[in-house]
């Protein structure tokens, strides 16, 4: 275990192949000082064995380097959003995001937002620096009226980009968050209660008191183009006099951890089904080849049920089974495919880029996905799709006319049980024809009438093509 006189940062820094004993902060730059605050604080009140820090991209990304705990890297904007996950899934850790401007004031502010809106139980310390620092000094949303940056080289025009945006005074209008506030690190005095600050942050989540936000003022000496002095002078006559240092709220002396609502159970994969019997889980099977489904065609043709449809035969057969939607505006008529996977063994991902067998509703969905079937696949496409890309070498394309002998039936929605009718008659899915029945009457749950009903017309449909 690290001392605690390295103050909670590894004795050196290897960063690509090299041992070094320096962070990669420019010099000036307020990073390093408040990475030096964070990692003491972390490390006085013995909490390294317990902290989580959510990396973020940008100046700070390479934290994990430095600061001697558990990490994880978040992509850009997202680290409230890992962060969010982690103290969900590790509520006795001790879990803070670390971000900048660029990375919580633009693209991510919506999830630090919301995060804090529910009161997520971690900190966030987010370094304002009125610029993207590590692509160049780009104008951020807290960029100050005025000032020059590599996209606004005569100062930023409210005019034309509004004007910067105050992460605290904005958070502070929620009802979650419990604290609150805005330090700087410009000069010794400001350090010193920026430490204090930090310090507070870490008691906070230690005791799991709820969400908090602590702002810090940090120069940027490369990208204002400043000496040091300088730099960490224009935050305290310019940047604080748009962003005032403060506490804006600390709730924290009589506050107690949140209790959450007891919430229902969520209904297992059985209970959604008609099934009153408990179904066993699956059950290895190295024998069983694996299958793999892409089911395609516009939204309301039911592709995304018989794709369900499928994966519930499959765990009716106790197979490792796994259903993946994927759709756009489908109740306007928009494309909407699923992936199924069937295995004898565990999946390790529900993602389907070569299906085995793919089944189509529609021209765009043929059109997208026909070239992605595995050679020796079968491509079931509806007849009224006109075959305009020709299909791999060694794919089967058989044309079914499901939405034909639905329209015929006098059952116009029921394509997709035709459709279900060819997987069954061409015996291509590696299911039983009893079980692939057995989960269509099961889809109806709230309706057993149209279950027996469409069992039927997938009989008549498989008995009527030849």
């Amino acid at each position: 275990m690290t001392t605690i006189e390295q103050k909670g940062m590894y004795r050196s820094f290897p960063r690509s192949g090299k041992d070094v004993s320096f962070t990669h902060y420019c010099p000036g730059c307020g990073h390093g000082i408040i990475n030096k605050l964070i990692a003491e604080a972390c490390a006085e009140l013995g909490l390294q064995d317990r902290t989580i820090f959510v990396d973020p991209v940008g100046c700070g990304v390479f934290t994990y380097y430095y600061w001697d705990a558990a990490h994880i890297s978040a992509a850009h904007g997202r680290a409230s959003a890992v962060a969010t996950g982690a103290c969900r899934a590790r509520p006795d850790a001790v879990t803070m995001a670390y971000q900048g401007d660029g990375d919580l004031g633009a693209i991510g502010f919506n999830n630090a937002f919301q995060a804090a809106s529910r009161g997520e139980k971690f900190g966030c310390i987010f370094v304002n620096n009125s610029l993207y620092g590590m692509t160049g000094g780009q104008m951020a949303p807290t960029t100050l009226d005025g000032e020059t940056t590599t996209t606004t080289p005569f100062g930023r025009d409210p005019a034309l980009t509004g004007h910067p945006l105050h992460v605290c005074e904005v958070f502070n209008q929620l009802a979650a968050p419990v604290y609150i506030a805005r330090v700087s690190v410009a000069d010794t005095r400001r350090i010193l209660q920026a430490k204090q600050a930090i310090r507070k942050m870490f008691e906070i989540e230690r005791d799991g008191k709820g969400y908090a936000l602590l702002e810090i003022l940090a120069p940027c000496p490369t990208n204002f183009r400043m000496n040091a002095q300088d730099a960490a002078q224009f935050c305290i006559t310019e940047m604080e006099k748009e962003y005032p240092l403060a506490v804006f709220r600390d709730v924290t002396k009589d506050a107690t951890p949140p209790v959450p609502r007891a919430v229902p159970r969520a209904a297992s994969c059985a209970e959604l089904f008609a099934e009153k019997t408990v179904v066993p889980p699956a059950a290895d099977d190295a024998s069983f080849t694996e299958k793999r489904f892409k089911f395609a065609g516009y939204g309301g043709q039911g592709v995304l049920s018989l794709g369900l449809t499928v994966a519930e035969a499959a765990r009716l057969e106790r197979r490792h089974t796994l259903w993946f939607p994927s759709y756009g505006p489908e109740q306007r008529g928009g494309s909407a495919n699923c992936s199924v996977v069937v295995s004898g063994t565990p999946i390790g991902s529900p993602t389907v880029e070569h299906p085995d067998v793919l089944v189509c509703m529609n021209q765009p969905s043929y059109e997208r996905f026909i070239g992605d079937v595995t050679p020796g696949g079968v491509a079931i496409v509806d007849e009224t799709v006109p075959l305009t890309v020709a299909p791999p070498p060694d794919v089967k394309v058989v044309r079914w006319p499901a939405i034909r002998m639905a329209e015929e039936f006098g059952v116009p929605k029921a394509a997709n049980t035709m459709m279900l009718a060819a997987l069954k008659k061409l015996d291509c899915s590696g299911l039983s024809g009893a079980s692939l029945e057995a989960a269509l009457v099961a889809s109806f749950k709230k309706k057993p009438e149209l279950g027996e009903k469409n069992r039927e017309l997938l009989r008549q449909a498989e008995a009527r093509e030849g």
